[in-house]
């Protein structure tokens, strides 16, 4: 989800990869999150987030969520992110949460809103440009629910040297209708945390 950091790093990055996922005050990756993240504390000015209705190719199987999931905060510098079309993705009051580990090797989660998230991370996303890439993805399914690990890389350029790595976990919920996306996690790859060889391609 950023990725800053989520999809952040901001993971999302989902803050760090958003996984836009970067440390969101907590999301996703230290050099991602000073990249691409506002720090915890600062007064983010509120990003407008027009409601859009959401588009059938997004939410009607999970590939397509996840396509869209990766698709609306990538993009070269100066180019806005989709953070309408990234709002229709999810349920209302959906929260991120974007895992990190100090220094001094404390864990912090980051709880974040999605007004929140795109608060902290547009700026630097647009500044710096950001490309998130899905590289594996394991899904679990049953009935109407699943649950989906997505592995992911990040760049600051299509082409450009990786700068993180990491795990997005998406649930998701089919409602007769269309698929929803009911919560986002994202841990981003370290040292101590290397990513299993069975999220790997």
């Amino acid at each position: 989800m950023l990725g800053p950091d989520r999809r952040t790093g901001v993971g999302r990055p989902r803050p760090s990869s958003m996984g836009l996922k970067w440390q969101l005050g907590g999301p996703c990756l230290g050099f991602v999150s000073l990249l691409l993240i506002a720090p915890i504390g600062a007064q983010e000015a509120q990003v407008p987030v027009p409601t859009i209705a959401a588009r059938p190719d997004d939410v009607g199987t999970p590939d397509g969520v996840m396509k869209a999931f990766y698709e609306v905060i990538s993009g070269p510098k100066g180019q806005p992110r989709e953070w309408s079309r990234d709002r229709s993705l999810y349920i209302p009051g959906v929260h991120f949460v974007s895992m990190n580990e100090t220094p001094d090797k404390q864990i912090r989660a980051a709880v974040l809103t999605h007004q929140e998230y795109v608060d902290r991370s547009d700026a630097g996303l647009v500044k710096n440009g950001f490309f998130e890439k899905e590289i594996h993805r394991t899904t679990k399914r049953f009935g109407n629910v699943a649950h989906v690990y997505s592995t992911y890389e990040s760049r600051t350029t299509p082409t450009g040297p990786v700068i993180a790595r990491g795990i997005n976990f998406v649930q998701l919920f089919w409602d007769g209708h269309r698929w929803w996306i009911a919560a986002a996690m994202w841990d981003d790859e370290r040292p101590s945390n290397p990513i299993p060889k069975e999220f790997l391609p």
